[in-house]
């Protein structure tokens, strides 16, 4: 088998050192779209070096996305990667990430699922710093075609949409250049920028990123439902539901519970089709 679930488990996990200052967070907010207004205030927040604050999910780029990297290459697995889809993403925050930092981040595969036509990999991530720990990061892999091995299915749990009006409803436009910058952050598949290699793929033209979907919501969040105080954020998941192209427009639902907000992210020209699903901003 490509995948051997108990040996993949039993590795030992791998460690890395990664580095992160001010340019590496002001260049992951650019992009998701981040400074329009140039000179509006909340968007300096994310812009300016003297008033910068960090959005949880630059967790997912930090040090080039080494859980994803090193969890594919673990012993036990051997896949093709063009079959692998990046199914979900959870970022649990520890304390609020600093502008400038270093850390060991520790990787290894958390779980292997049995979809009977696909197997699920959870590739967690745990970094820490002189201080303590910063965050975990859980990437949920689909691997198409590697199911059937008799292994545990795990959790399939959804969200239900409540029934009723969102709280807060808002629109997010993807300028047309918007993956290749977001792609400086460290993610070069060319399926983001090449369009040649995105017809190969199936897709009629380069497609967003789903992480910059991911980040580009959680900004919306942060900037509406908790005003502006990214710190206040303590966990963040998503399972990835559908693309979404540059130059379309994000519709962002939010649903205001006690401690937590739950959000759908839609595509407003492809009449609503869904990007993000079983989304949850939980905060304090």
């Amino acid at each position: 088998m490509p995948i051997d679930a108990a040996k993949a488990v039993a590795a030992e996990p791998r460690s890395a050192e990664i580095t992160w200052d001010h340019k590496d967070i002001q260049l992951y907010h650019l992009g998701l779209g981040a400074g329009i207004p140039a000179t509006d205030p909340d968007e300096l927040r994310y812009t300016l070096e003297s008033k910068l604050h960090v959005l949880p999910s630059f967790a997912t780029v930090a040090g080039a996305g080494m859980g994803v990297v090193g969890g594919l290459s673990a012993p036990g697995i051997d896949v093709n990667l063009a079959h692998v889809l990046h199914g979900g993403q959870t970022i649990e925050l520890h304390r609020p990430i600093p502008v400038k930092g270093k850390a060991t981040t520790t990787s290894r595969v958390a779980a292997v699922y049995d979809k009977t036509k696909a197997a699920v990999l959870v590739l967690r991530s745990e970094v820490t710093d002189a201080d303590g720990p910063l965050w975990t990061s859980d990437s949920q892999i689909f691997v198409r075609g590697e199911g059937g091995f008799g292994g545990d299915r795990g959790p399939s749990a959804r969200l239900d949409v409540p029934e009723r009006a969102p709280d807060r409803t808002v629109e997010r436009t993807i300028r047309e250049d918007q993956a290749l910058l977001y792609r400086l952050s460290g993610d070069w598949n060319p399926l983001h920028a090449d369009p040649e290699f995105a017809k190969l793929a199936g897709f009629d033209k380069p497609i967003l990123h789903g992480l910059c979907s991911y980040g580009m919501t959680l900004k919306a969040v942060a900037d509406t439902a908790l005003g502006g105080d990214v710190s206040r954020i303590t966990r963040y998941s998503t399972r990835f539901a559908g693309i979404v192209f540059p130059g379309e427009t994000l519709r962002i639902r939010m649903w205001e519970q006690p401690g937590r907000v739950q959000v759908t992210a839609t595509a407003v020209e492809r009449e609503d089709a869904p990007v993000l699903a079983d989304t949850l901003v939980e905060h304090n």
